[in-house]
């Protein structure tokens, strides 16, 4: 079977059995390849269908080449178009490059010399397409992958081996424990890491739009469908799809995504068309899916296809010897991301961060350090900034949660774990970290022997 490669011609020749040929030719290399036999035709599928590249013949009844390329590119003005030419017109073709072709070929040439120059645009094309899609999801996914915590550190263990063998994987967890970040990870240790991550959080949509969302539609296919859209299985077409809170797809929609499993192909919305695809699924949820099924709001046979491997995240109240590195790691991050620096953080605010139960776990964690430093001022992090956005009586909390853990001790933890980061950012520079830090080299010098921290060699 010929692999899909998910780039869309269209002919436009009025020649019939030119078009056959060419359409055949392409068509056994991979590429989606349409027909029409005059201008007119052209324009009309091109304003109803996604098209990635036009070859288009000059000489044709009703429109010629030349009049079609300008009315092609006065509405989409980056669809490539190839002039096709008998030899006799080939200074018509070249001409033809002024109004916005981007190469011609001569119809007794080489079809070989053809499917190479489609070959360049179709790549250049999805070179296009993935940077685009990855400078777009660049910051959406905070990735802090490092644990001290055992049960965490043998998650990531079991991801590592799972990543490059391509089965379905369900994370299982609570509210924002970190799974897209987990999901993410087994992405980029994957061989899939040059293509798209796609995450879609199946809870925010409803049951209307999801299956717009996940298969797309065709333009016309339900009231305010104005233009033909990509769902998100084309756009993890070769990478990953991650279907976060899955346990909150309706029971419609789980079918339809059964099926979009099993025979990895999918139509939109609005089309009887397959579409071929090679996608990576990793699923998640906070839901018991077991108790859902019971209760018929979850298929058992979906279940059974997402879950070849199930990982269970700990919340981040079970792994606390993580929350000092987390915390560092939040604020280094907010500081670049809301340019402002963070030069003192009172001790009864280390005190709280270290000792609150975060019911909402890592996703939590970052809300409060974003809203401390964001309500900071001069640089400095009170109390004040940490307790007012928490509200709802967690000011008794905190008091009561004081006891467990001496606040020299709270101190000293922090400490170290902060300056251990220092030193690692900074590739183990003593003079550079001591600059960053703000305090001397023999200052620095003394808390790394304090602490025993064990400088590494680079």
């Amino acid at each position: 079977m010929v692999e899909k490669k998910g780039y869309k011609i269209l002919i436009v020749d009025d020649e019939i059995e030119y078009q056959k040929v060419l359409s055949f030719i392409l068509s056994d290399v991979g590429y989606d390849v349409a027909t029409c036999s005059n201008g007119i035709e052209a324009l009309e599928h091109i304003d109803n269908n996604i098209v990635h590249l036009v070859l288009t013949d000059l000489k044709m009844p009703v429109m010629d080449g030349v009049e079609l390329i300008k009315r092609i590119k006065e509405k989409y003005n980056d669809l490539d178009i190839i002039v096709m030419t008998a030899f006799g017109s080939i200074e018509s073709a070249v001409d033809s490059i002024k109004y916005g072709a981007i190469d011609y070929f001569v119809k007794s040439g080489d079809m070989q010399e053809l499917v190479m120059k489609v070959d360049r645009l179709a790549k250049i094309c999805r070179l296009e397409q993935k940077s685009s899609f990855l400078l777009e999801n660049q910051n959406k996914t905070d990735l802090f992958i490092e644990s001290r915590n055992e049960e965490y550190s043998k998650l990531l263990e079991m991801c590592k081996r799972a990543a490059d063998t391509g089965i379905n994987i369900l994370l299982l967890g609570e509210s924002g424990v970190g799974k897209e970040v987990i999901a993410n990870y087994i992405h980029q240790l994957s061989k899939r890491r040059q293509e798209p991550f796609v995450p879609v959080n199946c809870q925010v949509f409803p049951e209307g739009v999801i299956e717009s969302e996940l298969f797309g539609h065709e333009k016309g296919s339900f009231t305010g469908a104005i233009d033909t859209r990509v769902g998100k299985f084309e756009q993890a077409n070769l990478g990953t799809l991650f279907l976060d809170e899955i346990g909150d797809l309706p029971i419609a929609t789980q079918g339809k995504l059964l099926r979009a499993i099993e025979s990895r192909r999918i139509e939109r919305l609005g089309s009887n068309k397959s579409i071929d695809l090679d996608v990576r699924f990793i699923s998640a949820t906070n839901k018991d899916l077991s108790k859902q099924i019971l209760e018929g709001d979850f298929r058992e046979d979906l279940l059974y296809r997402i879950n070849t491997l199930t990982l269970h995240i700990p919340p981040l109240r079970e792994r606390r010897e993580d929350l000092l590195a987390l915390i560092h790691f939040f604020i280094k991050k907010i500081e670049r991301d809301q340019k402002k620096k963070i030069k003192h953080v009172d001790h009864e605010v280390m005190d709280f961060l270290l000792q609150y139960d975060y019911p909402g776990n890592i996703r939590e964690l970052k809300n409060i350090v974003e809203r401390m430093i964001a309500l900071s001022k001069d640089g400095i992090v009170t109390v004040n900034e940490i307790l007012m956005p928490i509200g709802c009586g967690n000011e008794k909390k905190v008091k009561n949660n004081h006891c467990k853990k001496t606040l020299q001790n709270a101190r000293s933890d922090f400490e170290k774990i902060f300056i251990l980061e220092a030193l690692k950012n900074n590739n183990w520079n003593v003079t550079r970290t001591a600059d960053e830090l703000e305090i001397s080299k023999r200052q620095l010098w003394n808390k790394i022997n304090k602490y025993n921290l064990e400088l590494k060699k680079v």
